[in-house]
């Protein structure tokens, strides 16, 4: 069974005006242990696709199927549990809270799941990613690719089995850039992570297994490496 399967989805957004389709009817079935990137211009729906497969939010039509669960009518609880368990999410402005450190940050997924292991396995997750040595400092202490690889550590500490990631490397020079890509390659492969992957690029979704082409909206095409 796939880990994500999108069936016929459409998302309108409502305003006082006329609706807006961000999503029209797209079919999408992603293996589990697949490296996917969604690439496309901005407002092709690359990040409402994101947020509907991380049960962020909710097609208007169709169905999202998160390891075999339909996310649309669960209870909030059902839903909170999905995503702790199933889905870590990495942002282009890295979303780490300022008044915690890197350890402190990595660790919140899981004190707020009740696991009394949370700092140890919040340390194990920074060794992974290589910030063990500057657990204690906070994000303002950090350079941009090390604030970003905290936040893949947190995103990944519960160990999900889909990773989501939405322009991960939009405000990093070539070089940390870089050096993201390649670790989020290494969890996928170390990990057996699926990983789908949200960008502008091309040339950064080379690194992908498949690539997912949009444009306004709707899948232009699909190309396998």
């Amino acid at each position: 069974m796939p880990i994500l399967q999108i069936e016929q989805v459409t998302k309108d957004y409502f305003s006082d005006s006329a609706p807006v389709r961000a999503l029209d009817e797209i079919w999408l079935n992603v293996p589990e242990g697949e490296f996917v990137a969604l690439v496309g211009r901005s407002g092709c729906g690359k990040s409402t696709l994101l947020n509907l497969a991380g049960a962020m939010d909710f097609p208007t039509a169709g169905r999202v199927l998160l390891d075999g669960v339909c996310t649309s009518g669960l209870p909030d609880a059902a839903l909170t549990r999905l995503r702790r368990s199933k889905v870590g999410f990495v942002f282009q402005s890295f979303q780490l809270l300022h008044t915690l450190t890197a350890v402190e940050n990595v660790e919140l997924p899981l004190l707020l799941a009740g696991d009394k292991r949370a700092r140890e396995a919040a340390r194990e997750t920074l060794r992974s990613v290589e910030m063990d040595s500057l657990a204690d400092r906070y994000p303002h202490q950090l350079s941009g690719g090390q604030m970003q690889r905290v936040a893949i550590a947190r995103a990944i500490v519960h160990s999900p089995k889909l990773l989501l990631a939405d322009e991960p490397t939009g405000n990093l020079d070539s070089a940390s850039s870089n050096m993201i890509l390649e670790l989020l390659r290494r969890i996928n492969l170390e990990r057996g992570t699926t990983m789908i992957l949200a960008t502008h690029s091309q040339e950064l979704a080379a690194v992908a297994a498949t690539i997912v082409l949009l444009r306004d909206g709707r899948i232009h095409d699909i190309r396998h490496s």
